[in-house]
């Protein structure tokens, strides 16, 4: 078990340092959008921070990470959601897609940053020093798990239950006179997501966001990783 655990170390660490900037860079983009569509609010909330701490969400960030670790299955979450108010916007249908869409877009950019260090780290290093560990090993395996979580986090949030950004693209397809069912169902979608995602995995033996999230993210990290 020891042996083990120090030989999944690195890993790990690699994932808790890959995880923060992911997420923290999501939910900054988030509120930037909305900032450039004429909605100050997450900005006076001061979520347009580098600040880990301004963005956490306790169950999102912390609680269902290491749920997911512990089960040994690909670890992803959400932090805290960016306030805004879509009346500040001139086209709110438009503009509250573009807010959704802004966080899973700026990890597939950040992916592809990832994907482009990959390629340059093992370049200069070469493949016998990587084999052979040390420092170029630990940095071309944390720009790996970088990728993979960046990726991991963009297809995640994707998903069309709240309270991911892959609601905002349902919302923006449901006809206007739908919206407000549709809003009043939002609010209880929370427990389905969970069951979704913790209990049903264990109940049924399939884990249906671990399929969906491997064949995206994980077929896009194996094409972005061999270029």
């Amino acid at each position: 078990m020891a042996s083990t655990y120090l030989y999944n170390l690195p890993y790990i660490i690699c994932e808790v340092l890959a995880f923060v900037p992911a997420i923290v860079l999501h939910e900054m983009s988030h509120g930037f959008a909305a900032y450039k569509l004429g909605d100050p609010t997450a900005k006076r909330a001061g979520r347009l921070s580098f600040n880990p701490l301004k963005h956490i969400d306790p169950f999102g960030t912390v609680i269902m990470p290491l749920l997911l670790l512990a089960m040994n299955a690909p670890v992803f979450g959400y932090a805290k959601p960016v306030p805004y108010d879509p009346r500040y916007f001139k086209n709110p249908r438009r503009d509250d897609l573009i807010v959704g869409l802004a966080g899973p877009l700026s990890n597939i950019l950040m992916a592809l940053v990832g994907s482009v260090c990959i390629h340059l780290v093992r370049t200069a290093a070469g493949v016998p020093a990587l084999m052979a560990g040390g420092t170029a090993f630990y940095v071309y395996l944390f720009f790996q798990v970088f990728t993979l979580i960046n990726l991991y986090l963009a297809f995640f949030n994707l998903i069309p239950i709240p309270p991911l950004d892959g609601s905002s693209i349902f919302a923006f397809f449901t006809p206007e006179k739908h919206l407000p069912t549709y809003y009043r169902i939002q609010r209880y979608a929370f427990p389905i997501f969970f069951i979704v995602v913790i209990i049903l995995p264990e109940i049924i033996h399939f884990d249906p966001v671990g399929w969906y999230l491997q064949v995206t993210a994980g077929n896009l990290f194996d094409v972005l990783a061999r270029w």
